[in-house]
C-alpha cells in the first residue's frame, strides 16, 4: 500500500463490512508507522468495541483521548464503553466531558457570526436584511375596548370619526 491514508481507508472499509480483525490488524499498522495519528487510534477503539471486548476498546480509547484530550468525540466514545462495560459512574463522567467539550466549540458570544474557517464556498448564505418603517400611529383596536359594567361596550370618544362598522376613519 501507498500512503497512510489508503491504509486507514481500506482499514474502515473492513470495519464497515463487519471484518473488524482485518480493520484492527491494518489500524494497528497505521500505528505502528504513526502513532500519533488521531483517526486510526480512535477507530481502534470502536473495532475493539464492536468485537464486544471493552476492556481493550477502553484502553485504546484512552490511548486517543492521550493525543486530543479534549476532542468531543474521545469522550463519546468513552462513554459508549464504560456504559457497555458496565462503570454507569466513569461512563457518566466522559459523558459530561464530551457535553462539555461541545460547548467549548462554540465559546463565541451569541448572536455573533463565526470566525470564517475553511472554504468560503462552503459558507451558509447569509438572509438579506430588510428595512422597512414602522407606522407613526396604529390603528383602533374595537375588539379591546373595556366593556362597562353592565355588559355593554364602552361608548365612543365623540371627538373620533366612526365608519359605521365600529372602526375609526
Amino acid at each position: 500500500m501507498g500512503n497512510l491514508q489508503e491504509q486507514y481507508d481500506d482499514a474502515m472499509y473492513d470495519f464497515s463490512c463487519g471484518e473488524y480483525d482485518s480493520a484492527i490488524a491494518k489500524f494497528r499498522a497505521i500505528l505502528a508507522e504513526e502513532p500519533d495519528n488521531f483517526d486510526a487510534q480512535l477507530s481502534l477503539g470502536m473495532a475493539y468495541y464492536r468485537k464486544e471486548d471493552y476492556a481493550t476498546a477502553i484502553a485504546e480509547g484512552h490511548k486517543a483521548e492521550r493525543l486530543r484530550p479534549k476532542e468531543q468525540l474521545v469522550h463519546t466514545n468513552l462513554s459508549l464503553f464504560y456504559m457497555k462495560s458496565g462503570d454507569k459512574k466513569t461512563a457518566e463522567h466522559h459523558g459530561l466531558q464530551a457535553r462539555i467539550a461541545s460547548w467549548r466549540e462554540n465559546m463565541g458570544a451569541p448572536g455573533a457570526a463565526p470566525a470564517a474557517e475553511g472554504d468560503p464556498e462552503l459558507q451558509l448564505a447569509k438572509p438579506k436584511v430588510e428595512a422597512f418603517k414602522t407606522p407613526e400611529k396604529f390603528p383602533d383596536m374595537p375588539w379591546k375596548k373595556k366593556p362597562v359594567a353592565d355588559g355593554r361596550a364602552a361608548k365612543p370618544d365623540p371627538e373620533k370619526k366612526e365608519d359605521g362598522k365600529g372602526g375609526a376613519v
